[in-house]
């Protein structure tokens, strides 16, 4: 029987970088008096959609991770997914929420989508065989 030891971990990481994005919006919103939307607040903006990104990505490249750790894809490749998908969710939330380097805001995206995309592909491929 498979075990999902390495999503558990990357779910775990994920949760407290879920937890510090969220609790940045908070935050803000108590810095600038706004309890809906963004109340025109530039800063409040960057932090919402950072959070809301990765709250719209991350989630599937977590399912799809364990459903492959489950039916018993390399501990090398899992270990790949999860660094590449924490590097790209943090290089992309620091990027909206400092200076907005397209680099880092690209590459986080270019590294997320990635990782979806390899998981996606193994997936229908472990399906089909």
């Amino acid at each position: 029987m498979h075990t999902v030891s390495l999503t558990l971990l990357f779910a775990g990481c994920c949760a407290l970088l879920q937890v510090a994005l969220t609790a940045l919006v908070i935050a803000r919103r108590l810095q600038v008096g706004v309890g809906f939307l963004d109340g025109g607040d530039p800063q409040l903006l960057r932090r919402i959609r950072a959070h809301g990104n990765f709250s719209e990505t991350v989630p599937m490249a977590l399912l799809l991770m364990g459903l492959l750790e489950l039916r018993g894809l390399s501990s090398h490749w899992l270990i790949g997914f999860g660094v590449a998908l924490l590097l790209g969710r943090l290089l992309h939330a620091q990027s909206l929420m400092t200076n907005n380097a397209t680099w880092s805001r690209a590459g986080g995206m270019v590294l997320t989508l990635a990782v979806i995309s390899i998981q996606g592909v193994f997936a229908l491929w472990i399906f089909w065989r």
